[in-house]
């Protein structure tokens, strides 16, 4: 790794002192005062994304003359010019980024931050901001598009017995009775081990998603495994730790369902799930397998629990709501040199026109 580069900049809230990529100490001691840090806001998730992709670290440190910290986790694409590269928070697929810090930003920090990522000569700069974050950034991101996003999160306040009975609706509930009284088995695995198994499930989950979406099942494959490859799921696993739960039901021996929870601090995150559809559903494995999910989330004094973006008003979005998950905005924040991005989107939606996708 190259030695951290350190610029000194004036900005409308005073100098500030920029290191890049950012000291590790700082940036998880930051994570650890930030009460809204996410398990994707982690060096071990900047980590994971080097690891299994062509990216190297470029996040950076700003310190002000007041001396606010402020982390921005950020990739850049390795072997390419910068003036034809992307520095991101983070690249799609990725989830959310954006900046991790003690205190709440003022709108002149917010402003000198983006002013600063404004200057990079990288042909596109994105930040994915939190639900959290998005009224004070978003309101000073001048030159910046706002790309709309939303994610689904669970309010776990008042504990397992409040969610259940308050936030859960009916179906949801019942579900989840009627995979009790069925034969399955269920565990949970903290280190590793399930892997293969749900890399199993999730080759058999893309023959699914592949029927409901009209997309050939040549290219699912090919666009599945490509963004969601055994080895990035081998590295989160081995670099979270027992922060990675996989819950999975089993059936007759076979494996039917499973799910991937990553936790930081207060936040739980369902990052993956997938089932064998034929097994799974008649015994309801997956509402069972959320709902336990969230219950070891309460048990870890977890705030919230992250159910991942949906497309609104989606039979996804719908599944989710069901276990008490509310619609939150969580905007990019996105600067292009040219307008490749608006491209890229105009690319595939004639692909999907083309082939008659249909979204989940």
């Amino acid at each position: 790794m190259n030695a951290p580069a350190e610029l000194l900049i004036d900005t409308p809230a005073g100098l500030a002192h920029i290191t890049t990529p950012a000291p590790r100490a700082v940036w998880w001691e930051l994570a650890g005062k930030d009460p809204d840090t996410n398990p994707s806001q982690t060096p071990l998730w900047l980590d994971c994304l080097c690891a299994t992709g062509p990216y190297r670290d470029a996040s950076r440190l700003y310190e002000f003359e007041r001396g606010r910290r402020l982390v921005l986790p950020m990739v850049a694409r390795r072997h390419r010019p910068r003036i034809l590269g992307v520095e991101e928070s983070w690249p799609a697929q990725w989830g959310i980024g954006g900046p991790v810090c003690a205190e709440s930003v003022s709108p002149a920090e917010a402003r000198a931050v983006l002013a600063d990522l404004a200057r990079l000569r990288a042909l596109r700069v994105g930040v994915r901001l939190r639900p959290t974050d998005q009224a004070a950034w978003a309101n000073a991101a001048t030159g910046f598009d706002l790309e709309p996003h939303m994610t689904q999160m669970v309010n776990l306040d008042g504990g397992f017995g409040t969610v259940w009975e308050e936030r859960f609706g009916r179906r949801r509930r019942r579900d989840i009775r009627r995979a009790e009284r069925s034969e399955m088995d269920v565990e949970v695995d903290r280190g590793g081990r399930l892997v293969p198994a749900f890399y199993h499930l999730y080759r058999k989950s893309i023959v699914r998603w592949a029927e409901q979406q009209h997309e050939p099942l040549a290219l699912a494959r090919w666009r599945r495994t490509r963004e969601f490859p055994l080895s990035r799921l081998e590295e989160v696993a081995a670099r979270f730790g027992d922060r990675c739960a996989i819950w999975m039901a089993w059936r007759a021996g076979e494996p039917a369902g499973a799910c991937i929870v990553l936790r930081h601090g207060g936040h739980a995150k369902m990052w993956r799930s997938a089932m064998d559809r034929e097994l799974a559903h008649p015994v309801r494995a997956i509402p069972l397998l959320y709902g336990l999910a969230i219950e070891d989330a309460c048990e870890a004094a977890c705030r919230t629990f992250d159910m991942g973006e949906s497309v609104p008003q989606s039979s996804l979005a719908e599944f989710k709501a069901g276990f008490g998950a509310e619609c939150f905005h969580s905007p990019r924040l996105l600067r292009e040199r040219l307008p490749v991005s608006a491209a890229d989107r105009r690319l595939r939606t004639a692909v999907k026109r083309l082939i008659r996708f249909q979204d989940p």
